[in-house]
């Protein structure tokens, strides 16, 4: 096991708070003193079935306190799911029915563990101490909080002061997180810098119960690709944990030059030294930013899908980008070329695209077109070509935006 200072440097890097910082410290010393690992706690609402690698950050940081010697007890909120996190919304959160949350939950344990090591990982579902309170346990677990230091939250006070609609099970959110740190005994708790208030809650409802308080521990939220907001599918800046490898080495391709070091020190298991000699050559010019960003992609995609396959993508990248070749795996389809045609015999090339689920709809597919993001055999489709014989799309590859291709037979 590490020293205390160097568990403590590797535990600080890449965090944006640690409430109270001596208080990790002492508890570290006590896990040395008596042998007993720290129970280091996440919890995870299985909201959504596939993890990109914003998610993956705080699991990267679980994975420290593991190979520190330390028992991570994940959380999958199977309950709390039912309630849903307000941490960050504007309006209530739609409910999800208990199949989907089953399933995105077994999602999340299968892709959580190309992370994690089983074997210093305890896997508890928040169902089984919440779902058997009864009603005198919930008003005793209320009574612990006042309306006003719930109404602390930003996003609580936010839509409050707007007079949008706030629904009184949200309240009870954070007192249902707080309760899972008392049920499992937890030393630390891990979070974004959105569950302060989250995990805050969870000490003081331990210190209410005589219990000694968790430490709290935010993680910067890992900004998309597009280099502005958090990384979110929502925003279309996401890495999928699944995404083919060729996808993700393109998309990792695209970060701005200025995350690079954050996407090492959140994404990636490059050592602290490591990461420091990067940003030293970076900011003194002696490694070029697209070299830096290769090897970033390689590193990531080699953590989810093995190095042959990071090497692969990298190869793929360069047919397509540097030597302007098309790919050599592209996908067919048939296509019913006279069931398609329109009453001017025209493919309409918008709806077309928008059938094969290559945009969201034949409207992006238009703006993509007079942006000169489709191509026909590699060649840009001049704006406003919306429609164009069978003839002249038979046989060619429909390349969308930088990543998606499509052999139109």
């Amino acid at each position: 096991m590490p020293s205390i200072e160097q568990q403590l440097e590797i535990i600080q890097s890449g965090t944006d708070q640690i409430v109270p910082l001596d208080e990790l410290r002492r508890k570290l010393e006590r896990s040395e003193r008596t042998g007993e690992p720290l129970r280091i706690k996440l919890g995870v609402d299985p909201t959504a079935p596939d993890l990109h690698l914003g998610h993956a950050v705080p699991l990267r940081k679980l994975r420290q306190f593991q190979d520190c010697g330390h028992l991570v007890v994940l959380i999958i909120g199977d309950f709390t799911a039912r309630i849903g996190d307000p941490s960050g919304r504007n309006s209530t959160r739609p409910p999800l029915s208990t199949d989907e949350i089953e399933a995105n939950a077994q999602t999340y344990i299968d892709q959580a563990f190309k992370i994690l090591d089983p074997d210093k990982c305890e896997l508890r579902h928040n169902s089984e101490w919440l779902a058997s309170l009864d009603f005198a346990d919930i008003l005793k677990l209320t009574s612990r909080f006042t309306v006003a230091r719930i109404l602390e939250r930003d996003d609580f006070q936010k839509r409050y002061k707007e007079q949008k609609s706030i629904s009184l099970h949200e309240f009870l959110y954070p007192l249902a997180q707080a309760y899972d740190s008392v049920a499992i005994q937890a030393d630390v708790e891990l979070g974004g810098t959105d569950q302060l208030f989250n995990l805050l809650a969870g000490r003081e409802l331990m210190e209410k119960s005589d219990m000694k308080p968790q430490v709290c521990l935010t993680l910067p939220l890992l900004v998309g690709t597009d280099g502005v907001q958090k990384m979110s599918k929502s925003y279309g800046n996401y890495v999928g944990l699944t995404d083919d490898p060729a996808d993700m080495f393109g998309k990792l391709m695209s970060v701005p030059d200025e995350l690079m070091p954050s996407y090492f020190r959140l994404a990636t298991t490059c050592t602290l030294d490591e990461i420091a000699a990067i940003e030293v050559s970076l900011n003194d010019g002696s490694a070029h930013p697209g070299q830096i960003k290769r090897r970033l992609a390689r590193d990531i995609i080699t953590l989810y899908h093995g190095q042959a396959a990071a090497r692969d993508a990298e190869a793929a990248f360069d047919r397509i980008f540097k030597n302007r070749e098309l790919p050599t795996d592209v996908p067919e389809v048939n296509i019913d070329w006279q069931g398609t045609v329109n009453d001017a015999d025209n493919i309409y090339i918008p709806g077309l695209i928008a059938t094969q689920e290559l945009t969201a709809s034949a409207g992006e597919a238009r703006r993509l077109i007079d942006g000169g993001g489709i191509k026909l055999d590699s060649n840009p489709l001049p704006a406003k070509t919306y429609e164009l014989p069978p003839e002249a799309l038979q046989g060619k590859v429909l390349q969308v935006g930088k990543r998606k291709y499509l052999r139109l037979l």
